[in-house]
């Protein structure tokens, strides 16, 4: 079982339980120490994490530490017999014999005094110091948990030395174990009463939810139970039924933010509802049990959602059923993949529930109904999943790896839809061991004979057969063949042209396609016996008799239709006379065939008008009524899933035209071009009659050359099958390209054209992402259409604050991720600090680079043109904002800075003289400008002093002032100033210098205007990175584009991102980076050639010259390996990406929260990290983490995490660090966990057992020995029934980790995916689509654009990204609209993760038949009635192969992926149930492409074949 742990493209790993021994794992850091710990010897690794703890403070407390878990170990293990516990306990023995003698030097006195005079010591420093500081609430529960091992370990020290435990320490440890049960860890909301001050409990939709999930009165509890304090709905469900109580803590957190996160949007004034809202209970308990109201309603079945008639009982009844199906579904492991059978169970034990409450009595009995499996601990594991979880074992095993047919073991599907026939009932509750459910087939064994026999394959049979092909399209091909026949008829016949069909001869002729249409109905009845046949015996009677019936009429038909048609010639010849001759030579009557034909037809005719009413098609498909079930029985089986699936009128009618073009221009072509020019040659070929064959054996007793024939015919028919894919794929690009048009994609694609639109960037900004005060949640798409957002301006300055945070974030990202340089950064950045002196918009400096030192010489130049220069400042919006920007800001400046009367006035005078002539229009003409170059070196030389605010520089800066003075004085102005007095007065004596307080607005505007005072070359080419270019092109762009408004970020949908990771690379080691390869070219070489520029950046960034330099140093080394780590394809770039997602959701929550003023004191005050601030939960930085937290979660599947840890991986050691970096990012992993006990014979027996396990990171303590020591917290550990790989590995890992997620909206991201800061921005406006309409249905899955970031490594890259980006832009917007096909291609769809958690989860994990796991979500959506739909608004970066060899191996991955799906029941499903169109839409877009590939490959064999039967077969 443990050996099937691989993601489903790799061989799977030895298993690895055991660990290395300490005192063999030098590369080991010490921190990592406790937890190279043997699995079976879990027990201590928390007595081994505090040894290494209080080490630096006191060795011998950690060596009495390190002793005790040596004792326990071998009380847990006597025998030594688990893997690896020798190796470990002869480590720790060595290590304690070296530190026994250390540790004893100086001791003052014995070891319990010792223990006892620390564990005081730890008590008072860090218990009450951290309460009375109000520390941390993690910090303060590791504090506990600490000093609860302490305790532990000094009571063993004072029993082996017989001393008494002193009272004080007693009463202490008294508080610590109240406070330990209490301070639990937590994964999102701490909710014991101690936190009630933490900010995100005190938000009113948190407290309404938990106030009434606390809502137990009425419950009987069970007799004997202890209640405690703030017990709710979840603790009595888990006391009736027994589920685990990690999966309790889970869930009861998972309702109450789900309940907290739909009730916000119920109302734009939160703080006015502190009841929890019916209509956000009504909506959650909608979607929670959709499927299963579907479930009950298919079989007939009341649902057992029974509500009471008291309306104050019934929004605990709610929750009751609600917290049942999150328990069941918490806890059912594999069996997440069968939704139904989660229905199956939550059909009884919600009865159950509603039995217990109502005091309804047993018949059986007389006593009121219990549980059937009672309340004991792990009772739900141990007897409700357990068992179904061993028959899907076991029916796995049977599988051997893919070795064994697909017929002879059933995968998750065919144990699934057992649950979808009344027949699931005779399971029973208790549900009967004997029942054929779980009856199992040998493999000797060819049919059972018990009444109880093995239930195998039920409503489809997955056989090795490329008649699939045609069996699930067979309308498809039955249209070529019979169009084809058609063609060569009217080609064949008359004089070849279109129009002599209308000759009677001729149509009559072509009517004998109908013959050919009964001909393939019957052989697709043979072959769907002959594919069924191994279910013969398992499956309904009405479907045996549907298939049977199938056959005999198609066979029926075949039998008419010939003889009908034989007798409507007058003069019948060949075939038409043969069949007269049969039957009698009877008088001829067309009309036969004519009406045997309309009858025949009839089904089809009346499938067309349906086509032409879709809503009616849907309601009768939908339709659980017995008639409407009998009359469709005959077309379509009656499927639980599979059934309304058609679009809207709309919709139908673009899918429509498409096709209807497309089919025209091949048959067009197909007619013209391919068989009408053929048939010429081919009557002279016939009419050639051959005496004598030079080669003979092929046809010898022809009378034409029929090989010549074929040989001409075969590829041209083949490419007639084939052709179809060529005209598909012009049509998409031509409709794709015109698509994207519409959308205004690729409108802003150069940095020339985001200068031109860049100040409405501001508005559209503003209108997209900023959400307007009061609105309210809407359903329908922006009112202000993408060209009105194109050329407004903004009208006040805090629309352009708001933006410029925004704008500001995305630049300080890219020079976080080393895309520009500091100059660049500089040029980039927009003020958002509060200037109230400048009331004006001051945009980025590489809008204004060069424009200023132009404006300058051009007044220079002017010869006192005032209205020439005015003209050509107008015709420069930029260069006159810089003009103004400039004037105003060296107004603002020298006013700050001078502070004497006169030089005030003196100030003041020339500014309102300049002012003056500015309104009059004369300032050129008045004033000598000739001298404004030399005013502007005076000034530069200022603002230089300014930017080093030193006040050595203060001299100098009078004497720069007296300079500038003098210039305007004397040099300038046309009068001098009245306002200077006589000569003896010391001018600038009293200055505002050295300025003491230094804000960041006052440093942005020095900064500014050197820049625009120095920097005389434009920047045209910032940012010069190509990178940076691209994704700010596309940001801009996407502002212009329709997209959903942006709610608040406490009214969004809320969402998790699932990374599922195996064991790729997490952080490049330095080893790995600096090893030379075969041509002798290391990674850090070839990265830094490929990314110079980045490169360049880096160094700057880190102030060094070059990497010699940082080698030695731990924490320069660190940043190298993470900069090459974010250039290649590892987890620490996708953690990166994934967490733009909560900084951007911070920012948002602080635009949304800070009024005018804030916002123009900046965002700084949330960026403070202090102790004391971040102490203070009402701070805003407290609040924006409280509302990201409540709306964003990451979890990593790291299936091997535990292993890795075990065995001192640094993987486990890195994937530790960025938890330790990012302190909301969780990790998902499965524990292998071997127990050893002892049988009665002395034996020692060894079982393994598995658990899902969330873990956080916790921070390091004060006293840690290695400054960067820290270490994962858990915070669920839930029990599993057994391996949790059965299927393929990947969804099988994010299976087990999709308890763990959040929210409404769920994004998958795999590990080579990337996110950029700038489209996090837009996660809010993507969500909302979730809310709006796309035809009949609301999305179910949102499809996101994706950029190929490895397209530069390498040629091949190269094709690789542009091939990829080929199909995730033109060829996906298709898909999604208008063919309304598009599925689930992998990654980053977001789910609406309620619809799939109750349907199936995400992907499908069925051994190898779900090769390619993605694009079964896709298909299990549409037929489960979801809805597809691609954005191309927002993108996520995606890494592709690089390599040749790892280019083939996905491909092929992919073609035998293709290759399952061909024997896939959703394939067969989907062809069956699409309409016509939207059939060939599917087949074109999955298995059709690589079937035609294979016939473009096989028509290349048949013509040069051909050509050599013709060389050889010559008379």
């Amino acid at each position: 079982m443990a050996n099937n742990r691989r993601r489903s493209n790799e061989q799977p790993p030895t298993r690895l339980l055991h660990t290395q021994s300490i005192g063999g794992s030098s590369s080991i850091e010490p921190m990592m120490d406790s937890e190279v710990v043997p699995s079976s010897l879990v027990q201590i690794a928390p007595i081994l994490r505090v040894a290494n703890e209080v080490e630096p403070t006191n060795s011998r407390v950690a060596y009495l530490c390190r002793f005790y878990a040596f004792e326990k170990a071998h009380n847990l293990d006597p025998k030594s017999s688990g893997r690896g516990v020798r190796q470990f306990k002869t480590a720790l023995l060595q290590r304690l014999q070296r530190e026994e003698k250390t540790t004893l030097e100086g001791r003052p006195q014995s070891d319990a005094r010792e223990m006892q005079s620390y564990y005081q010591h730890y008590f008072m420093k860090y218990i009450q110091a951290m309460k009375a500081e109000k520390a941390d609430r993690t910090r303060l529960t590791k504090a506990y948990q600490t000093a609860a091992v302490l305790f532990e370990v000094l009571k063993a020290v004072n029993f082996t030395e017989s001393v008494e435990v002193a009272d004080e320490i007693l009463e202490a440890h008294t508080k610590i174990v109240e406070k330990t049960e209490m301070y639990v860890p937590y994964n999102i909301l701490p909710l014991d009463p101690d936190s009630s001050n933490q900010a995100i409990m005190r938000y009113p939709e948190i407290q309404a939810s938990v106030t009434a999930l606390r809502s137990t009165r009425g419950l009987p509890w069970p007799k004997g139970y202890k209640k405690k304090v703030n017990e709710d709905i979840l603790d009595w469900l888990q006391a009736m039924f027994g589920f685990q109580k990690d999966n309790v803590s889970n869930q009861r957190e998972h309702l109450i933010l789900l309940l907290a996160n739909v009730h916000i949007r119920q109302f734009p004034n939160p703080d006015q509802h502190t009841k929890l809202d019916d209509c956000a209970l009504t909506e959650v308990m909608k979607k929670l049990f959709k499927n299963y109201k579907k479930w009950c309603k298919y079989l007939g079945r009341k649902s057992s959602l029974w509500l009471p008639n008291v309306q104050q009982e019934v929004q605990q009844r709610k929750l009751l059923y609600m917290g049942l199906y999150l328990l069941i579904w918490g806890e059912a492991a594999n069996l997440r993949f069968m939704p139904e059978c989660l229905c199956y169970i939550y059909h009884h034990m919600a009865f159950e529930v509603y039995a217990i409450l109502a005091g309804s009595v047993s018949p059986l009995n007389g006593e009121n109904i219990k549980p059937a499996y009672g309340g004991e601990k792990e009772a739900f594991l141990k007897k409700v999943v357990t068992p179904i979880y061993d028959t899907i074992a076991q029916e796995a095993r049977k599988c051997k790896r893919g070795k064994t047919k697909h017929s002879q073991w059933r995968n998750y599907d065919d144990l699934n839809e057992y649950f979808w026939s009344v027949d699931c009932f005779r399971l029973g509750w208790p549900m009967r061991d004997k029942s054929d459910f779980f009856c199992r087939l040998d493999d000797d064994e060819k049919k059972p004979d018990t009444s109880d026999h093995w239930m195998g394959k039920i409503n489809f049979v997955e056989i090795d057969s490329f008649w699939h092909i045609f069996r699930s399209f067979d309308r498809m091909w039955s249209f070529f063949i019979l169009s084809l026949q058609a063609m060569i008829i009217i080609a064949w016949n008359g004089s070849g042209e279109l129009n002599s069909i209308f000759d009677g001869v001729v149509f009559k002729k072509v009517l004998s396609i109908f013959i050919t249409a009964a001909i393939l109905k019957l052989a697709h009845a043979v072959i769907d016996v002959f594919i069924m046949w191994n279910a013969r015996f398992y499956m309904s009677f009405h479907v045996k008799l549907r298939y049977i019936l199938k056959a005999l009429t198609a066979g029926a038909w075949v039998v008419i239709l010939p003889i009908t048609y034989s007798y409507s010639w007058k003069n019948p010849s060949g075939f038409e006379e043969t069949i007269k001759n049969w039957f009698g030579n009877g008088e001829s009557s067309p009309s036969m065939f004519i009406i045997a034909v309309v009858i025949y037809l009839f089904p089809n005719i009346l499938s067309g008008i349906l086509f032409l009413l879709p809503f009616i098609r849907r309601n009768l498909e939908k339709s659980d009524y017995k008639i409407v079930r009998f009359v469709m029985w005959w077309s379509q089986l009656s499927l639980y899933v599979g059934r309304g699936m058609h679009e809207d009128h709309v919709s139908l009618i673009k899918y429509t035209i498409f096709w209807v073009l497309l089919i025209a221009s091949k048959l067009a072509f197909s007619y013209y071009l391919e068989i009408k020019p053929l048939v010429g040659p081919t009557k002279a070929i016939m009419r050639l009659h051959i005496r004598r064959y030079e080669w003979h054996e092929f046809f010898p007793q022809a009378n034409s050359n029929i090989g010549v024939v074929i040989t001409l015919w075969a590829p041209i028919i083949l490419v007639y099958f084939m052709d179809t894919q060529i005209w598909y794929a012009i049509f998409s690009t031509i409709f794709g390209g015109i698509y994207g048009a519409f959308r205004r994609l690729g409108e802003i694609r150069t940095l020339r054209m985001l200068r031109s639109r860049f100040r409405s960037m501001p508005v559209a900004f503003n209108e997209c992402l900023i959400p307007k005060e009061n609105s309210q949640m809407i359903e329908h798409r922006l009112t202000v259409t993408p060209s009105h957002r194109m050329t407004k301006e903004p009208t006040n300055k805090e629309e352009t604050i708001r933006f410029a945070h925004m704008w500001n974030k995305i630049i300080t990202s890219f020079r976080e991720e080393d895309l520009i340089s500091n100059r660049e950064m500089d040029l980039l950045l927009m003020p958002c600090w509060a200037d109230f002196d400048l009331n004006l918009i001051r945009w980025p400096p590489f809008l204004l680079a060069s424009k200023l030192p132009i404006a300058l010489d051009m007044a220079k130049d002017s010869n006192g043109n005032d209205r020439l220069l005015q003209k050509r400042l107008n015709a420069d919006n930029y260069m006159l904002c810089a003009v103004q920007e400039c004037y105003v800001s060296t107004q603002n400046i020298l006013n700050f800075l001078v502070e004497g009367e006169i030089d005030k006035a003196i100030m003041k005078e020339i500014f309102e003289k300049v002012d003056h002539h500015i309104k009059e229009g004369d300032l050129l003409s008045v004033l000598d400008m000739s001298y404004l170059p030399s005013l502007t070196n005076h000034f530069i030389r200022l603002i230089e002093y300014l930017k080093e605010n030193e006040a050595t520089d203060k001299d100098e800066i009078v004497i720069v002032l007296l300079n500038m003075l003098e210039v305007v004085n004397i040099d300038i102005l046309d009068e001098p100033l009245s306002s200077m007095v006589e000569s003896s007065h010391k001018y600038f004596a009293d200055l505002n210098f050295p300025v003491t307080r230094e804000t960041k607005a006052w440093k942005e505007k020095i900064r500014r205007l050197h820049l625009l005072l120095t920097e005389k070359e434009s920047a045209m080419d910032v940012p010069s990175n190509l990178e940076a270019r691209r994704r700010i092109s596309f940001f801009s762009n996407s502002l212009f584009m329709d997209m959903p408004k942006a709610p608040e970020v406490r009214n969004m949908i809320s969402f998790s991102v699932l990374t599922p990771y195996y064991n790729e690379d997490v952080l490049f080691s330095m080893d790995a980076l600096e090893k030379p390869n075969e041509d002798g070219v290391s990674i850090l070489f070839y990265l830094q050639k490929i990314f110079p520029d980045e490169w360049n950046n880096f160094l700057e960034r880190v102030e060094y010259s070059n990497e010699e330099e940082m080698k030695g140093d731990l924490d320069s080394e660190e940043l190298l390996r993470l900069w090459a780590s974010y250039r290649g394809q590892t987890l620490t770039k996708t953690v990166r990406g994934m967490m733009y997602y909560r900084q951007a959701l911070e920012l948002q929550a602080f635009i949304d929260m800070a009024n005018d003023d804030e916002l123009m004191k900046g965002y700084n005050p949330a960026e403070s990290n202090t102790e004391e601030y971040l102490r203070n939960e009402r701070s805003t930085l407290a609040q924006c983490r409280a509302v990201a937290d409540m709306k964003f979660t990451y979890v990593i599947s790291s299936q091997q995490y535990g292993i890795h840890k075990r065995s001192g991986d640094a993987r486990a050691h890195d994937i530790l660090r960025l938890m330790t970096t990012y302190p909301s990012l969780r990790v998902a992993y499965i524990d292998e966990v071997e127990e050893t006990s002892i049988d009665e014979l002395e034996n020692v027996v060894t079982k393994v057992s598995y658990y899902s396990v969330l873990v956080k990171a916790v921070p390091k303590s004060a006293d840690a020995s290695n400054q960067f020591q820290s270490l994962d917290q858990v915070i669920y550990r839930i029990k599993l029934p057994g391996a949790a790989i059965l299927g393929e590995g990947k969804p099988e890992n994010q299976n087990h980790a999709i308890i763990f997620t959040r929210g409404e909206g769920l994004q998958t991201i795999d590990m080579n995916q990337d996110n950029y800061m700038e489209e996090a921005f837009k996660m809010r406006n993507l969500l909302q689509e979730f809310l709006i309409k796309h035809g009949v249905r609301t999305p179910t899955i949102l499809g996101l654009r994706e950029h190929i970031f490895t397209g530069s490594v390498s040629s091949l890259a190269w094709f690789m990204s542009n091939q990829e980006t080929s199909f995730v832009t033109i060829g996906q917007r298709l898909l999604a609209n208008p063919l309304k096909v598009r599925f689930h291609y992998g990654h980053p769809d977001v789910f609406e993760r309620l619809f799939h958690l109750t349907r199936g989860g995400i992907s499908k994990a069925s051994k190898i038949i779900n090769l390619s796991e993605d694009i079964f979500a896709g298909f299990n959506s549409t037929l489960r009635g979801g809805n597809v739909t691609h954005h191309e608004y927002i993108q996520v970066g995606k890494g592709r192969d690089v390599g040749l060899n790892q280019i083939s191996l996905f491909e092929a991955k992919i073609a035998q992926g293709n290759g399952e799906q061909t024997m896939s029941r959703d394939i067969y499903r989907l062809g069956h149930r699409f309409d016509f169109f939207r059939m060939l839409s599917c087949y074109f877009t999955t298995i059709g492409f690589y079937f035609n590939t294979l016939l473009t490959v096989l028509i290349v064999y048949v013509f040069l074949y051909g050509r050599l039967y013709l060389v050889l077969s010559g008379t």
